[in-house]
Parts: structure tokens; C-alpha cells; sequence
């Protein structure tokens, strides 16, 4: 018979497992409907290589809708760091503590990157109207697209993300989707961080990039998908009292 301390493990294992499979489920689908949106309304991510003024312009013609979609893209950012402290109690081990604080690191990157067009880009974008003051305005735009943008939010975002997925297909993923899902991971996380060539003019890098994170939202809800059936076989077992 399933001793009661052995019930309350199996519990709580189940439900971490379900908790971080409804984390990685959303983060992917708010990633999947946020990109998608704003490729169609605001032509992102291409509009970022247009002009400045272009930019502001593009921006202030949808202004309520781009805001809202980038929020959505910050809340799946953020969902990356409850996801990664979730699958490192997983993993548990050092490799489950590595798991948590690189998933913690990737999601602040990403946020602080994504937050502009929220917090910083709509009064820019105000001021950017003003003749007095519209060279200034694009001056600011320009250093935070450069530093929270593609520096923080893209460059550093890119290599933790890319470590985060290796680190979480090594384990996690290996143990409850098997081969399949840690060559999945690994491959979008080598997609992805081709991202970091991009500021040094790598043009290819650009779509391998995106390759990866199309690949990367598969492989999220896959591995969503596989954390809850094997959750369900652990509830499964571990109620399974013996006469």
C-alpha cells in the first residue's frame, strides 16, 4: 500500500508538473497570438530595420493595438521565470537550480527589452509629433532600441533562452518526451542563438532566428503536452493502493 508520505510526493510532484505544463502551454500561446498580431498590424519584427521616423509613424497609426499586443508579448516573457523555477523542481539537482536561475534570467531580459513599447515608446512616439521636441525624441528611441532592444532584450535575451531550452531538453524534456524532444530543443536553441550574429550584420541570422523560435513554440507546447500526461501517470500511480 502507498504510504501517506509517499501519496503527499506524488501529489505535489503532479502538480508541479501540471503547473509548469499550464505555464509553458500559455507562455507559447501568448508568444504564438502576440507575434502573430503585431506582424500583421505593425509589420514587426521587419519594421525595426525601417527609419526611425518610420517607426513612430507606423507606431502612432495603431498605437492602443501595438502597446497591448507587445504587453501581451511581455507577459509571455514573463512566464518564463515561474516555468523555469517549476521545471528546475523538476529536474531538482544542480541542474535543476541552473534551470531556475537561467530561466529567471531570460524572462527579466526580455521583459525589461519588450517593456519599452509599453512604458517608453508611446510618450516618445507623443513627443516625436512635437517640432521642438522630435529630434530628441528620435534620439532617445534610437538608444533604447539599441540598449533594452537589441543589446538586453534581443542579444542577451537570444543566448539565455537558447541556454535555457538546452538546459531543460538535456533533462526534463529527455526524461518525458524522450530523444524526439531533446533533439527538438536543441535545435531551436541553436536556431535561436544564431540571434546574437545579427547586430554584426549576419542578415541570415535573422531567419534562422525566427526558424528557431517557431521551433521553440512547438517545442514549448509539445513538452506542455508531455509534462501532463506524465503528471496524470503519476497521479495515476500513486493512488493506486495496494490490499
Amino acid at each position: 500500500m502507498t504510504t501517506p508520505t509517499a501519496s503527499n510526493t506524488t501529489a505535489s510532484n503532479t502538480t508541479v508538473r501540471r503547473a509548469a505544463a499550464g505555464a509553458l502551454a500559455v507562455a507559447a500561446l501568448l508568444a504564438i497570438v502576440g507575434f502573430t498580431a503585431l506582424g500583421s498590424v505593425f509589420d514587426y519584427p521587419k519594421i525595426l530595420k525601417e527609419p526611425t521616423t518610420d517607426i513612430l509613424t507606423s507606431y502612432r497609426a495603431h498605437r492602443t493595438a501595438i502597446s497591448g499586443w507587445f504587453l501581451v508579448l511581455v507577459l509571455s516573457a514573463g512566464l518564463l521565470a515561474p516555468s523555469g523555477i517549476l521545471l528546475g523542481r523538476i529536474a531538482g539537482g544542480r541542474a535543476g537550480r541552473r534551470i531556475a536561475g537561467v530561466g529567471v534570467a531570460a524572462a527579466a531580459v526580455q521583459v525589461i527589452g519588450l517593456s519599452r513599447w509599453v512604458l517608453l515608446v508611446p510618450g516618445i512616439s507623443a513627443d516625436e509629433t512635437v517640432p521642438a521636441h522630435a529630434a530628441q525624441a528620435r534620439h532617445t528611441f534610437e538608444l533604447l532600441h539599441l540598449w533594452l532592444g537589441t543589446v538586453i532584450g534581443e542579444t542577451v535575451g537570444y543566448a539565455l533562452t537558447a541556454t535555457f531550452t538546452v538546459l531543460v531538453a538535456r533533462t526534463v524534456a529527455r526524461d518525458v518526451g524522450g530523444r524526439w524532444m531533446a533533439g527538438l530543443g536543441h535545435g531551436s536553441a541553436a536556431l535561436i542563438a544564431t540571434g546574437v550574429l545579427v547586430p554584426l550584420g549576419v542578415t541570415v541570422a535573422t531567419l534562422t532566428n525566427f526558424a528557431g523560435y517557431v521551433g521553440w513554440s512547438v517545442w514549448l507546447l509539445a513538452l506542455a503536452v508531455a509534462l501532463w500526461r506524465s503528471a496524470a501517470g503519476s497521479a495515476a500511480r500513486g493512488y493506486n493502493w495496494d490490499a
